[in-house]
């Protein structure tokens, strides 16, 4: 493995340590975001991706997409865009929101975002993204990432072609998701080709999928040669992970981690009240447990009775009992 990267300096942002936050629906909120920087070790949080044709006319006060605090920097914000003509209201939008980097979405797989052309889709439309990259680019010279899949099928001349194209057209940063369009997240990812994609352009490269311990983060990095890591679901679990990995792999100075579970679910409810409408707390709470739930042998138990909560407050109260029943069951 080559020597480690200690830090990632793409335009005017510095990413240090080289370890990013992903974008991930219903999760990356400021709510989520402030619990990881407590921690430490996290050298580019995210956004949610943003629908382009929304987001001009978002309320940063309180839409719960862009509700963010002082704290939360470096924040990259991420569209999910196809169309062209939707780009100078999105970027202009995100100028006003002062956003650290802007990323574009080519890996989404979801159905309804590929019924629209967008996320992985787009990795089918080479054209229709060297169009979308080359206006971005012209609008805006804060850092302009993207992020992506494997593609539908492996190929790797077509692969390459467009890791290429997106290089060429001014991408400054590419995040590669090692997984094809419709593998699930059980599956092994393929750090493998990511090392091709490092191969083949000159600008840093992320490696994503399958990272949940400093072990995962250690092998992938090895089989990878990617220039850092971002974190997606291992993150929702161990918010204290980006801590682990830039204390043990990359050398920070950050103290051991002190970790209460109970104490950092009660936090994140307090997160949700203080920041976001009634109406947006709960579902975030929800999905949330869904992930930090896995901490327990029997979390299964937390997700479900928070799931048939009715209120923040029922909520609090099912996981409070949950909590007490399993203090020496947690492994964290």
């Amino acid at each position: 493995m080559k020597a480690l990267q200690q830090q990632i300096e793409i335009r005017n942002l510095r990413i240090n340590p080289p370890l990013l936050l992903a974008p991930m629906a219903g999760l990356t909120h400021s709510a989520l975001r402030q619990i990881i920087s407590g921690f430490g070790g996290v050298g580019l949080l995210s956004t949610e991706m943003l629908s382009a044709k929304r987001l001009p006319s978002e309320n940063p006060a309180i839409s719960p997409f862009l509700i963010r605090t002082a704290g939360e920097r470096p924040l990259s914000y991420q569209l999910l865009i196809a169309s062209v003509k939707d780009m100078a209201p999105a970027i202009n939008a995100l100028h006003k929101l002062d956003a650290d980097a802007i990323d574009l979405n080519m890996g989404c797989p979801a159905a309804t975002v590929g019924r629209l052309g967008a996320g992985c889709m787009l990795m089918e439309q080479p054209e229709n993204v060297r169009m979308l990259v080359a206006e971005a680019r012209k609008l805006t010279t804060q850092p302009l990432t993207a992020k992506i899949r494997l593609g539908i099928e492996l190929n790797e001349a077509k692969l390459k072609s467009f890791c290429v194209m997106l290089e060429d057209e001014g991408i400054d940063m590419l995040t590669v998701h090692a997984r094809l369009k419709d593998e699930s997240f059980a599956r092994r990812p393929r750090w493998e080709w990511i090392a091709k994609v490092k191969e083949w352009i000159a600008i840093p490269v992320i490696a994503n999928g399958g990272i949940f311990s400093v072990q995962d983060a250690e092998d992938c990095l090895r089989v990878s040669n990617a220039d850092g890591l971002m974190l997606g679901q291992g993150a929702a679990i161990t918010p204290w992970l980006f801590a682990e990995i830039a204390r043990a792999i990359y050398g920070c100075n950050i103290a051991k981690p002190s970790v209460s579970l109970p104490a950092i679910h009660g936090d994140f409810i307090d997160l949700l009240n203080q920041l976001f409408m009634p109406e947006r707390r709960l579902g975030r709470l929800k999905e949330f447990t869904h992930y930090f739930a896995k901490n327990y042998k029997f979390g299964h138990r937390l997700a479900t009775r928070v799931q048939g909560s009715l209120s923040m407050e029922e909520a609090r109260e099912r996981a409070a009992i949950f909590f007490e029943a399993n203090r020496n069951a947690a492994d964290p």
